[in-house]
């Protein structure tokens, strides 16, 4: 098996699980029980917190455990809204951001928040120029995410920060969940006051994530119970998920800062041969992230590429897994001027740090074999 779709998920580590099951099956008390048990749970959670906070090089305070991406999004963006509401209600953000920042967005529209949504370059990047003009007296926080989960697009978050730095009086979200362990992101002083990561993108499990909230942050919790992390996010902890999600991030650190290089050398040999086929356009520019590759087959049908590869055990997606049972267009191509035929045809591969060299080079034959013969088929 060939699996290039490591943007929608990620396979669990054997390291992860082993950790997740050992705590399930001896950490099982609820660490707010005041028994000795519940005790020894909740130390075990503490560690987890103070090991997250000194891999991300921020405050054991900041660390929110959540259950993943969609979660984290939901909670930064309607957590500072509903908060600072009263201060305004103009949030802004971009054409392209994933699923869970887009739609949460659009149903504060529905709430009377007004939201600015920053158009692209053909590159899938903002205009700076153009932020800095949307920002208003009644703008409570900017949401742009790092990485984008179709194209592979990096943003410039630190000249984002620097903007957001000049107007104390607004929040800055960044959804961090693709580029966690491959695009390095620095939190502290960096004008970022909320920060979303996911296991499951990291080799870790699903359902666990972390949000990351500055000090100097308020949010209003979405849920309301037992005060846990912080009275953010109220629920009993699933403490074998923090300590999985730790180990994943541990990993993922030391993956980055050993094999990162040979994982853009396998972009660049991926896109260099996708250059190559006729019948290819890409889609993600040059200097994008070193896991995803996003290229369209005009006039083919995305469903049928992917079913054909299927066939020879090769895994690759259309666009982010969110969205892809949607209608065939992506949103986030057709925001950066793609025309019809590209936008209704794209398909992503993925990349991880377990990708060889020889797997790229079965896909790209697979992939020749599949465009030669959906054109007979086609006539």
């Amino acid at each position: 098996m060939i699996y290039l779709d490591n943007s929608a998920t990620t396979k669990p580590n054997t390291d992860v699980m082993n950790s997740f099951q050992q705590v399930s099956a001896t950490f099982f008390a609820n660490p707010s029980s005041i028994h000795a048990l519940g005790g020894q749970v909740e130390k075990l959670f503490m560690t987890a917190r103070q090991q997250a906070a000194e891999l991300l090089k921020v405050h054991q305070n900041e660390i929110v455990f959540t259950a993943g991406g969609t979660e984290g999004n939901n909670m930064a963006i309607k957590g500072v809204a509903l908060e600072h509401q009263n201060r305004g209600k103009h949030i802004i953000t971009t054409e392209i951001e994933h699923p869970s920042v887009f739609e949460a967005c659009k149903s504060l529209e529905n709430l009377g928040f007004d939201v600015t949504y920053l158009s692209v370059s053909e590159q899938g990047v903002i205009s700076l120029d153009e932020l800095e003009t949307a920002i208003r007296k009644d703008t409570i926080l900017i949401s742009v995410m790092h990485i984008n989960n179709e194209t592979g697009t990096i943003q410039p978050i630190q000249e984002i920060g620097e903007i957001a730095k000049k107007h104390p009086r607004l929040l800055f979200h960044v959804d961090d969940v693709q580029g966690l362990g491959k695009v390095p992101l620095e939190l502290n002083n960096s004008g970022i006051d909320l920060c979303t990561y996911s296991a499951h993108k990291i080799h870790g499990l699903k359902g666990s994530g972390i949000l990351y909230v500055n000090n100097r942050t308020k949010i209003y919790p979405l849920f309301h119970g037992g005060d846990q992390e912080h009275a953010l996010r109220s629920g009993t902890e699933n403490v074998a998920g923090a300590v999985a999600m730790v180990k994943a991030l541990r990993l993922i650190k030391e993956k980055e800062k050993m094999e990162i290089d040979r994982l853009y050398g396998l972009r660049n040999l991926l896109h260099q041969e996708l250059q190559n086929i006729d019948d290819v356009i890409i889609n993600t520019p040059e200097d994008g992230a070193p896991h995803i590759m996003n290229f369209s087959v005009p006039g083919s049908k995305p469903e049928v590429m992917i079913h054909m590869l299927g066939e020879k055990d090769v895994f690759i997606s259309t666009k982010s897994a969110c969205s892809s049972k949607e209608k065939d267009e992506s949103r986030v191509l057709a925001a950066c001027g793609f025309s019809k035929d590209i936008t209704t045809s794209a398909l992503r591969v993925s990349l991880s740090y377990d990708t060889t060299k020889e797997e790229i080079e079965f896909f790209l034959h697979e992939l020749q074999s599949a465009i030669v013969q959906f054109k007979q088929v086609m006539g």
